[in-house]
């Protein structure tokens, strides 16, 4: 898995063993604000990068040596959590000290998020050690974050097709009042969407990220690989 902060554009991001955000598909009638909810509150970093990537392309590119748990799962994912990191308006921390380390059964909590003990663990050392929150919290904020995208419904079907990388982002735009296309990034890798990326400040409301925004796919049409 490499989820740096937002890589030059067409860079590989490989989603092994990625994460299932299964931020719902869209739209079904009025969401619940997510500020109804109380969110723990991070610290020592500007907002956060939800990476929202698209396990098709993930299980299309690893063939037979795919995760099992991913990419053989009875429902095929779709968009999954690949990370929520701590971002500085330029930059982002990683690899923080703390004292605290996800108990089993914390880890399990997320695993309908995350089908992937393994990622999860990986997540929190490089990031959510960066949350200033216990491992307990952050998953919460995880869950929480994947919890207010809605996934526009031209990613619910299950044929193959070409979207722009704008058009990607407008379609997330569209989907989620209060989310513009200055608060996300399309990031994309040999023709195909592999991931989407988009920013939130510690309340979890939409916020535009320049630097994350400059990093989207250049390519002039991304490939949406069918979940199966």
């Amino acid at each position: 898995c490499s989820d740096e902060g937002p890589p030059a554009s067409n860079t590989p991001t490989p989603i092994a063993n990625a994460a299932p955000a299964v931020a719902k598909q869209a739209p079904k009638g009025p969401k619940s604000p997510t500020a109804s909810v109380s969110i723990p509150q991070g610290s020592g970093f500007d907002f956060y990068v939800l990476a929202l990537s698209w396990s098709p392309a993930h299980c299309a590119s690893k063939g037979s040596s795919a995760d099992p748990e991913q990419c053989n799962a009875p429902m095929p994912f779709r968009f999954i959590v690949h990370g929520l990191w701590p971002q500085y308006e330029r930059g982002y921390p990683e690899s923080c000290a703390t004292g605290g380390y996800p108990s089993r059964e914390q880890v399990r909590s997320v695993l309908d998020l995350t089908p992937s003990a393994g990622l999860l663990r990986y997540e929190w050392e490089k990031h959510g050690t960066c949350s200033g929150l216990p491992p307990a919290d952050y998953f919460a904020v995880m869950r929480a974050a994947s919890d207010k995208v809605i996934i526009p419904a031209q990613f619910s079907g299950d044929s193959r097709f070409a979207l722009g990388p704008q058009a990607v982002e407008s379609a997330f735009a569209r989907a989620n009042p209060g989310l513009s296309t200055r608060a996300m990034a399309t990031v994309c890798y040999s023709g195909l969407l592999t991931e989407v990326r988009i920013c939130l400040d510690k309340s979890l409301q939409f916020r535009d990220c320049p630097e994350i925004d400059r990093n989207s796919c250049r390519a002039n049409s991304v490939t949406i690989v069918p979940a199966r």
